[in-house]
């Protein structure tokens, strides 16, 4: 298994779509979940190590937030458009509640694909000390 050279001809959209489809960034293999919750150190198709250095997942966290709260803005605001002036709370909170719940499950192992990516594609050349997709102490 040799890991491809950094971002070797894979275009920034490329690797975000492999990110929002939870394929590998590099080379777009599939099998990055042993079940839903748990991810693979290291994609096993190329190698490429997945949590770079401690508090990676970090920014997994912040797309989940963005996406899950993405999702409750907008079902709010139709909501509000389409009822207003006689808005049924009760309703509201029976659909807005459960987004709030289970939103953040079902985007969990996508926002950690598109972060990998989103890394990949954009961060990865901003520390010129670091030689990309190693595992540290490598």
């Amino acid at each position: 298994m040799t890991p491809a050279p950094a971002n070797a001809s894979t275009s920034r959209g490329a690797q975000l779509a492999r990110g929002l489809s939870k394929r590998c960034a590099r080379c777009g293999s599939g099998k990055l979940f042993r079940n839903y919750f748990t991810m693979v150190p290291d994609c096993p198709r190329c190698g490429l190590h997945f949590e770079r250095e401690s508090g990676y997942w970090a920014g997994a966290l912040a797309i989940n937030m963005v996406l899950v709260g993405g999702v409750f803005a907008v079902v709010f605001v139709i909501a509000l458009v389409l009822t207003v002036p006689d808005v049924p709370v009760g309703l509201l909170l029976a659909i807005l509640v459960p987004i709030m719940v289970i939103g953040p499950i079902v985007a969990y192992p996508f926002s950690k694909t598109i972060w990998v990516a989103i890394d990949r594609a954009f961060l990865q050349q901003l520390d010129p000390n670091e030689r990309p997709d190693e595992r540290p102490g490598r």
